[in-house]
């Protein structure tokens, strides 16, 4: 899955499937995550809210 960088001081990039609903979280320390069944409402309220790192938290 692609991922897109973001501008935060925990986050490096997230990324997004809508055919398999799973959202990507990769880290600054190099951790990446990945949750299923996330509705891409999630994924579009995190590339927006003020604080990245917050939202996530």
């Amino acid at each position: 899955m692609a991922r897109q960088p973001v501008h935060s001081h925990a986050l490096a990039a997230v990324g997004y499937s809508k055919r398999l609903r799973a959202l990507e979280v990769e880290f600054v320390n190099g951790a990446i995550y990945r949750y299923s069944n996330v509705p891409p409402e999630i994924y579009h309220d995190l590339l927006v809210a003020p604080s990245r790192a917050h939202f996530y938290d």
